[in-house]
């Protein structure tokens, strides 16, 4: 997540990130034997799971890494019986945000359906935007 300064920022969310990879399920991506990106998962019963944090390294981007990552969190919500699939990200907040743009149309472009915009859950200057895929 180091490598992604431009999406991760704050070193106490790369430190909770962390912790949450040691505690709940993780699926990595390799290439080589090296990490291309991963995705933490967090249940919550009885009908979803949701994307804790997904990530892949810079070099991957665009080539199917995030993709690959979806599908293993799929099945795995799957696989526990669960209806749906969401995730939190950065919602619009009228700056000139590329990468986090790019985000949203991934999220889209495989499937997820925007749901709510969360103003202050994180924090207000800091909008959360909650999306949800039905599996």
């Amino acid at each position: 997540m180091t490598e992604l300064s431009d999406w991760f920022t704050e070193p106490a969310v790369i430190e909770a990130c962390a912790e949450a990879a040691e505690a709940l399920p993780m699926f990595a991506c390799m290439d080589e034997g090296k990490v291309a990106g991963f995705v933490v998962l967090k249940e919550h019963p009885p009908a979803a799971t949701e994307i804790l944090v997904i990530a892949s390294r810079l070099q991957y981007h665009s080539r199917g890494v995030g993709k690959v990552l979806l599908g293993a969190a799929e099945r795995f919500a799957r696989s526990h019986d669960c209806r749906l699939l969401t995730v939190k990200t950065l919602a619009p907040r009228g700056r000139d945000e590329p990468q986090f743009e790019a985000t949203r149309a991934f999220y889209l472009r495989n499937g997820f359906i925007p749901a709510e915009i969360f103003p202050t859950l994180w924090h207000e200057e800091h909008p959360c935007l909650f999306l949800v895929k039905p599996l």
